[in-house]
C-alpha cells in the first residue's frame, strides 16, 4: 500500500528527530556548532527522502537555497529540519522538526516532531483538545516576547508561558498545556506551516493576527505573524491585538 502524505510527513519528521537526538548524545558538539551540524544532517535526510518519495513536488526548506521554480507547483513540501536551534544546542526539550505539505497555498498536511519529549503530532491523527480547566496561558518567546502578545495577555488575564521553538509553542496549545500562541516578531513559512496544519486539524483557530488566512508558497516566504488558539478565544484575541498600539 502506498505511503500517504500524512504517513510520509510523520515518518520523516520522526526520523529527523532521531538523527538530531543521536548527534546530541554523542556529546562531541555543543551550542551553535551542535545546532549547525543538526540542521545540516536533518535537512540532508529530509530533502533526499522527499525527492525520492515525491519527485514531482517542490521543496521549500530553511536550509536549502530557495528557487522560484517552486511557485509553479501546486504541491510544495515546507520543511524546518530544526526549529529551535538554540534550545537544541542548550540541551532543552522545546525544539522541533517540521515537515509540511502546502497544496495550492494551504497548509494541508503537517507533522511536528518533539524529539525531546519523544512524540510526533500530525494532521493525520488529530489530538483531541483537552478541557482548559485552569487559568488562561499564553505562549511567548523565551528571548523576545512580542509586545502585542504581552498586551493581549494582560487584557485577557492570561499567564505568560515562555518557550522556545514555534513548533513547541504551537503544539503546547494542541496538547492543552496552553491556550493562545500569538506571535508578531517575524517568522518564515517553514516556522509555522507544519504547526498550522496540525493545529487546524486539531480544531484550533489558525490565522494571521489580522484574522486573515495564512497562505503558503509565496515568492517571499517571510510571514511576520500568526495566531493559534482555542476557537472560543479567537475573537477576543484578534480584537485586542488590533487595538494594540506601541507606546
Amino acid at each position: 500500500m502506498a505511503e500517504s502524505d500524512e504517513q510520509l510527513a510523520e515518518r520523516l519528521a520522526t526520523a529527523a528527530g532521531q538523527i538530531l537526538l543521536a548527534l546530541q548524545a554523542k556529546g562531541d558538539l555543543a551550542g551553535k556548532a551542535l545546532g549547525q551540524a543538526g540542521d545540516e544532517a536533518a535537512n540532508a535526510m529530509l530533502c533526499r527522502e522527499l525527492r525520492a518519495a515525491r519527485p514531482d513536488d517542490a521543496i521549500l526548506s530553511e536550509e536549502e537555497k530557495d528557487s522560484a521554480a517552486r511557485l509553479a507547483h501546486s504541491r510544495v513540501w515546507i520543511v524546518d529540519p530544526l526549529d529551535g536551534t538554540r534550545e537544541y544546542g542548550e540541551g532543552r526539550s522545546d525544539w522541533a522538526v517540521h515537515v509540511a505539505l502546502a497544496v495550492d497555498g494551504v497548509a494541508s498536511v503537517g507533522a511536528v516532531a518533539l524529539p525531546g519529549l519523544g512524540i510526533t503530532l500530525t494532521s493525520g491523527a488529530p489530538t483531541p483538545l483537552a478541557p482548559a480547566n485552569r487559568p488562561l496561558k499564553m505562549l511567548v518567546s523565551r528571548t523576545r516576547p512580542a509586545a502585542e502578545a504581552v498586551h493581549v495577555a494582560e487584557r485577557m488575564g492570561a499567564e505568560l508561558l515562555a518557550m522556545g521553538s514555534a513548533g513547541a509553542k504551537a503544539m503546547a496549545v494542541v496538547r492543552g498545556e496552553a491556550d493562545i500562541y500569538l506571535h508578531t516578531g517575524g517568522q518564515y513559512e517553514w516556522d509555522n506551516c507544519a504547526p498550522a496544519a496540525v493545529a487546524a486539524a486539531a480544531g484550533l483557530h489558525v490565522s494571521r493576527v489580522d484574522g486573515s488566512p495564512i497562505r503558503y508558497n509565496n515568492a517571499n516566504p517571510y510571514l511576520p505573524d500568526l495566531l493559534i488558539c482555542r476557537t472560543e478565544l479567537a475573537d477576543e484575541a484578534l480584537r485586542l491585538a488590533a487595538e494594540f498600539s506601541p507606546a
